[in-house]
């Protein structure tokens, strides 16, 4: 059965309150989901950090919109974002992804070349409107306004940015590895692919109620073209001042992966057995039952 009818066995999954509380495409997870969705992000943290060399980050939420322009969500995606009503008329937006202020750590700076590689890691909430999706997944967690993700952003050589996206992708596939969810990789073609990236992989899971596979993760390679609009540099080998080269992935999606988790896991009472590798962060239980 789907994640939404788990999460409504379970009494754990609140949409109702939710739209009294603040509108559609928003929830309510509830104890151990509100602890599973805790934990997931914690553990995708733990091993970006530990095993995989990024540095975590804690940035803000708000950004203005010369932040938003440099990655390259202004002006094309500005019907997407929420924006907030200032007293000076000024406009700051809510991040639509830890991307964009993670990435945005470089702007107008010129870095050593024994600096790069940069690799950051967040775990924060991501707001978007979900513009032009309405009829799209309105049922279930699928694509809400307000979501967790934890992101990964590297600052390289400009001659270095595909390696990085195979190093990157590799990173986020771990995670998926690690808890034991069944996915596929694919590889963008050039329609497909993001306003600002040269290359793209998407990683996605297998969702057993859909009988289909549905993105997790997205890794992007964006060459020079968010650094120019950063005027992100650095000093190359010979001294000379060139754009750095920017990559962003998703490692991955908790919001997403919690479904994943959900529909993979259930038992046929509809509780859900907690994956090996996430026990120690849901104090060591084994499954969360039905009441």
């Amino acid at each position: 059965i789907s994640h939404y009818e788990i999460g409504k066995k379970l009494k754990l999954i609140d949409f109702d309150s939710a739209v009294k509380v603040s509108g559609s495409r928003f929830v309510f997870l509830k104890d151990k989901l509100a602890l599973l969705e805790r934990a997931i992000s914690n553990f995708m943290l733990d091993i970006h950090t530990n095993e995989f060399g990024y540095k975590e980050i804690s940035p803000p939420l708000i950004v203005n919109d010369s932040t938003m322009f440099g990655t390259g969500q202004l002006p094309k995606f500005e019907e997407d974002q929420f924006q907030l009503k200032l007293d000076d008329n000024s406009k700051k937006y809510l991040i639509p992804t830890a991307e964009v202020v993670l990435t945005n750590i470089v702007r107008e700076s010129i870095l050593k070349i024994d600096e790069l590689p940069l690799r950051f890691v967040a775990s924060t909430a991501c707001f978007r409107k979900e513009a032009g999706s309405y009829g799209k997944d309105t049922r279930g967690m699928i694509r809400q306004h307000q979501f967790y993700k934890v992101e990964l952003v590297s600052i390289v050589e400009n001659t270095k940015s595909l390696e990085e996206l195979e190093r990157m992708t590799g990173c986020a596939s771990m995670i998926l590895n690690k808890l034991k969810l069944p996915f596929r990789k694919i590889i963008l073609s050039t329609g497909d692919m993001g306003f600002s990236a040269e290359k793209t992989y998407d990683l996605e899971v297998w969702l057993p109620s859909e009988n289909r596979y549905r993105e997790i993760s997205s890794c992007s390679s964006c060459g020079t073209f968010q650094a120019r609009r950063m005027r992100a540099r650095y000093k190359n080998i010979n001294n000379e001042t060139a754009f750095v080269g920017t990559l962003n992935g998703s490692g991955l999606a908790v919001g997403r992966t919690l479904i994943a988790i959900l529909e993979n896991y259930q038992t046929e009472d509809g509780s859900v057995i907690i994956p090996d590798i996430l026990k120690p962060y849901m104090n060591n239980l084994d499954k969360i039952i039905v009441n």
